[in-house]
């Protein structure tokens, strides 16, 4: 599914307006019976009438207010009791918000213009007795911080008990970048209309954002596949087509040979758990280099992979070229940098691997971290076969030889420009890890949690990528694989213990029960989709 910043979206609009002849009206009202079915959806199991349900609907002066007040009317005449708090006088609504607001008015719902300090009593009982607050503010033209006194507000509705559901993006943040610039409202679900935003994944978006909710509100699906839009969300749809299919006839030698290059003293568990994530992840021969001194500890650990026993008693040293190099025959796959330590007489070998080896490479951890005291490495790889990195944001900040604030700031444009500039797959890992593409394309992943920040999650995921890379799957695609079935395990696991607890191992011998239920699964057909296929954000 693609992804765009606001103004990719408002020219998607205007052209199902203008070109395709959509009454705007009608968006305004196909968008509000969206939010209004996701607000059934957050009402106790079992109820499925609003009788007796009170909601807060809380409206700005544009189009974003506009579906606000339908969504207010559509409540009332549903049964629920509505209180809707205006942000701006009556005049400053024009066009379809001002019509929906003349329709509310013929309701029963009740509504209060708020004006400063005198309300702010009334809103904060109100909020406290709401099954449903509704954030229907500012939409996704809004910059910058809120206004002072709309402020005030947010912060009582971050407080109150009521589901709050966000109309598009919460206020508050910014629909390019994610950013807040001192308070937003703090969703639990937003719905967001015709594609979603990159805010929704940048910056403090996921954070605030809670269950995000897409619907297409009836604009047609080739306006919403624009050629020229070169961001994306992966979705089960997408990554289930990814998957390699494998036949009765297929055999170890069929399911792809990688090496893997890691471990040093006191890191063989890095090693461990990479060859774990391989072999989870299906891959049919697996062979793992490690320094002799610790060779013994990650063959007794990990019995299905072979091991390979390098120069070095420490750490691989510049002789472990030669292993590497007769090692390297028939295998379609390379993952070096898990474990591996600071070890410059490395550095030698990382080149001949980078200059020499025409298989996919993927490299992590301290592999990056050379790269970084060595840039020019990189130019060895040019031309010679397909190149993936997985840095983490310090990592990242090292190779770019900037701050990791600045990383955090840009992770969309920088994850985009260093993989066209090296000419690599970069997996910028983060609460949403993007995979950026050589050719300008990049993808946001919506699975994985926090449980993730433990110890060798990322080990696990160098192994998986590996193993899709032997498996014959093309480099993006591996990438992408690797990356959203790594997210879905710890979301399983996440459902088991929350978001702390398990670990790398678990999330590896998870990866092939998530992958078996993608299998699977069958896609609805329904119009609306989640982005969250997971309890990402603690919602039941």
């Amino acid at each position: 599914m693609r992804v765009v910043n606001a103004e990719q979206m408002r020219q998607i609009e205007e052209k199902a307006i203008h070109h395709y002849g959509i009454p705007s009206l009608l968006l305004m009202e196909n968008a509000a019976w969206a939010v209004v079915e996701e607000i059934r959806r957050c009402l106790p199991q079992g109820q499925v009438d609003f009788s007796g349900r009170k909601a807060v609907i809380l409206v700005g002066k544009g189009n974003n207010g506009g579906d606000g007040l339908a969504v207010a009317r559509h409540l009332v005449l549903q049964g629920m009791d509505v209180t809707v708090f205006l942000f701006a006088e009556l005049k400053e609504l024009k066009g379809d918000a001002a019509l929906n607001l003349r329709l509310f008015q013929g309701t029963t719902g009740k509504c209060f213009i708020i004006e400063g300090e005198k309300q702010r009593r009334l809103t904060r009982l109100a909020l406290a007795q709401a099954d449903v607050v509704v954030d229907a503010l500012f939409g996704i033209g809004m910059r910058g911080a809120l206004p002072s006194l709309v402020e005030e507000y947010v912060d009582q509705v971050n407080r109150a008990p009521g589901w709050v559901v966000a109309i598009d993006i919460p206020s508050g943040v910014d629909a390019n970048t994610g950013k807040v610039y001192r308070t937003a409202i703090r969703a639990q679900t937003t719905v967001t209309f015709g594609l979603p935003k990159w805010g929704l994944f940048l910056g403090e978006g996921p954070e605030y954002s809670g269950r995000v909710v897409v619907d297409p509100i009836s604009i047609p699906a080739s306006y919403l596949e624009d050629e020229g839009i070169s961001t994306f969300v992966l979705t089960d749809d997408d990554v289930r087509k990814m998957l390699p299919i494998r036949t009765l006839k297929g055999h170890k030698g069929t399911h792809g040979k990688g090496i893997l290059v890691a471990g040093s003293k006191g890191m063989s568990g890095a090693a461990v758990l990479a060859g774990r994530g391989a072999l989870r992840s299906g891959i049919g021969l697996l062979q793992i280099v490690t320094p002799r001194g610790i060779a013994q500890e990650v063959d007794t650990a990990i019995t299905e992979a072979t091991i390979w026993s390098a120069p070095g008693d420490d750490f691989l040293n510049e002789e472990a070229w030669s292993v590497i190099l007769k090692q390297s025959e028939k295998a379609q796959a390379f993952a070096v940098g898990p474990g591996l330590g600071q070890n410059l007489e490395f550095t030698l070998v990382l080149g001949d691997i980078l200059s020499s080896l025409s298989c996919p490479v993927v490299l992590d951890a301290d592999a990056l971290n050379q790269l970084a005291i060595e840039p020019d490495l990189l130019g060895l790889r040019n031309g010679q076969g397909p190149l993936i990195l997985t840095p983490h944001p310090g990592e990242m900040a090292r190779l770019c030889e900037c701050s990791v604030e600045d990383v955090e700031s840009n992770r969309l444009d920088l994850a985009v420009a260093k993989a066209v500039e090296w000419e690599a797959v970069v997996v910028l890992k983060g609460s949403v890890t993007i995979i950026a593409s050589p050719d300008g394309r990049a993808f946001f992943n919506p699975t994985g949690n926090p449980g993730l920040g433990t110890g060798g999650t990322g080990d696990v995921l160098t192994g998986s990528i590996l193993a899709w890379l032997a498996q014959g799957v093309a480099p993006l695609e591996a990438a992408c694989l690797g990356v959203y079935l790594h997210g879905k395990s710890a979301d399983l696991l996440a459902g088991e213990y929350g978001w702390s607890g398990f670990t790398a191992s678990e999330v590896a011998d998870k990866l092939p029960k998530v992958r078996r239920e993608l299998e699977l699964k069958s896609n609805t057909g329904k119009e609306g989709m989640s982005l969250w296929g997971c309890d990402r954000f603690g919602l039941k």
